[in-house]
């Protein structure tokens, strides 16, 4: 009984976490993410947010949003390219020097200006402040098949939503291949401490502004 008590305490408190850091980011961020729309819009053409399929909690997917950092068509140009395709795969699905990011991309990626859409995903409930990563479902698919030792990782991690910051991110992002990542992942669910979340959160500002494994 207790804990289910402790359990449902962990995720109303972080839901309501969640709701407040949200609101005030975007209010707070709301000038810096007003000229990054423009600055996008005069860039290059297209649209200025992004969606992309993720994987979910529970394995269920959503439209993961973003500011856009590439040109456009650059899924299209990806997989009709045999050698960014095959640099796409081997490096754990990134690009290092990606030719399709754009000038003003280069710098919101850096910075994670591009990850703010992501925070009306944490409103809608389909991602939370701190959590694992969100991956495209391709990506979990062709990696598992590459390292079938960590299905049972991204089974546990699986048990929570996505987050825009988590244990890899604060730790290297792109640096960290694939069988690492999904073992923090594992073991940042499996925890379920909001303490851990409150580490997590002040480690965050740092790994922005060293940009560190940020492609």
């Amino acid at each position: 009984m207790m804990k289910k008590i402790n359990l449902f305490l962990y995720f109303f408190t972080k839901r309501l976490i969640d709701i407040l850091i949200s609101v005030l980011a975007l209010l707070v961020a709301a000038p810096i993410l007003i000229v990054t729309a423009i600055a996008i819009g005069i860039d290059t053409r297209g649209p200025v947010i992004f969606s992309q399929t993720r994987v979910g909690k529970e394995g269920k997917h959503f439209k993961l949003l973003k500011f856009r950092s590439m040109i456009p068509d650059a899924e299209k140009i990806l997989y009709e390219n045999p050698k960014l395709l095959a640099e796409y795969q081997k490096h754990s699905y990134k690009i290092f020097a990606d030719p399709r990011v754009t000038n003003v991309g280069k710098h919101i990626r850096r910075y994670s200006i591009d990850e703010f859409p992501q925070f009306i995903n944490v409103l809608k409930g389909e991602m939370s402040f701190v959590g694992p990563r969100a991956y495209r479902p391709e990506e979990l698919r062709d990696q598992q098949n590459n390292f079938p030792e960590t299905k049972k990782y991204v089974k546990a991690f699986l048990e929570v939503k996505p987050g825009i910051t988590g244990p890899w991110q604060v730790s290297g992002r792109s640096e960290i291949q694939f069988d690492k990542r999904v073992k923090m992942d594992a073991f940042y669910a499996e925890r379920k401490s909001l303490l851990y979340d409150f580490i997590i959160i002040l480690k965050t500002p740092l790994a922005v502004v060293k940009g560190k494994g940020a492609v």
